[in-house]
């Protein structure tokens, strides 16, 4: 095991190499000026010819690349055009408020989409199953946008329980998390129906039975657990997308995450926030996808990685 993570580890360098190359190439073949976005329109051409000479855009583009290669790899991830403030710091203070929406959307889909996808499979075909059914295949058809605008037409203006946006208490939480874990309930909802339907006509299941263990603990102790390598498949890659890519809700919900952070460097032009936050969240996604990984083989003693 420990082996295997320390390869997976090294393995992150050549990664956000390619992505650091890949980012830094787009954005310099991207039209549009950042000059024009932090000094406006109405720049005449001494100042503008001063910013480029000042944040050396001028340079050979290997050049460029090289210095902030360098810079990367001493933790320094540069400075926001627009705000002057080291992005690292931006990042780092925003990520926790990204972090507490992911892990509160991802709860709300673990609970109900298991809740959902195990009352199917228990009884295929009946009134529950209909209706899990029924919902997971709206929350899949739903672009995240709307939905999100329909709980605040709902919750926040017809009824007026919760707050249509800000960051706050627990009571902020609610509708983002919802409206950001509405596509996983589905997924997992799914999955766990699938899974637990072929888990349930197992001859492990079916020698529990024999030896009178009771239903609860054959669904939930065998069967359940069976059937949980598919079903962390789908938490582990919808958590780390949660985490670096909920731009939408974010916005809707005016949630100062890194979603929308991202967004605002991209509208301003500002490159190397822009950089900054897709290599950090290329390293978020990375280790979460390793985190998911290494619970296989807690959820499965058979998988091993040495």
């Amino acid at each position: 095991m420990i082996r295997y993570v320390a390869l997976r580890l090294a393995l992150l360098i050549p990664t956000l190499l390619g992505v650091l190359a890949i980012t830094f190439a787009l954005l310099s073949l991207a039209p549009g000026d950042p000059v024009t976005a932090i000094l406006g329109e109405r720049a005449d051409s001494a100042a503008i010819t001063r910013v480029r000479t000042e944040l050396h855009l001028d340079d050979p583009l290997y050049l460029r690349f090289g210095h902030y290669v360098a810079d990367v790899a001493t933790g320094h991830l540069g400075r926001s055009y627009i705000t002057h403030r080291p992005i690292a710091r931006e990042l780092i203070q925003r990520f926790p408020a990204t972090l507490k929406l992911a892990t509160a959307a991802m709860s709300i889909a673990i609970v109900l989409g298991l809740l959902i996808g195990i009352l199917g499979a228990i009884e295929p075909g009946s009134f529950a199953d209909r209706i899990g059914t029924l919902a997971a295949y709206l929350g899949i058809s739903f672009p995240v946008y709307w939905v999100g605008l329909l709980l605040i037409l709902l919750f926040a203006v017809v009824l007026r329980v919760l707050p249509p946006s800000g960051y706050g208490g627990a009571i902020f939480l609610i509708l983002p998390a919802a409206t950001l874990g509405m596509r996983s309930i589905a997924m997992l909802a799914r999955m766990t129906r699938a899974s637990m339907q072929e888990s349930l006509q197992s001859d492990l299941v079916r020698t529990a039975r024999s030896k009178g263990v009771t239903e609860r603990a054959v669904v939930l102790r065998h069967a359940l657990r069976n059937a949980l390598l598919p079903i962390i498949t789908v938490i582990g890659l919808d958590f780390g997308a949660y985490l670096t890519g909920s731009i939408l809700t974010e916005t809707i919900f005016s949630w100062p995450g890194v979603g929308r952070y991202v967004l605002t460097a991209i509208d301003k032009r500002d490159l190397p926030a822009i950089q900054g936050s897709i290599l950090f969240l290329s390293l978020v996604f990375v280790i979460a996808n390793l985190v998911t990984d290494l619970c296989y083989a807690a959820a499965d003693p058979r998988v091993a990685y040495d």
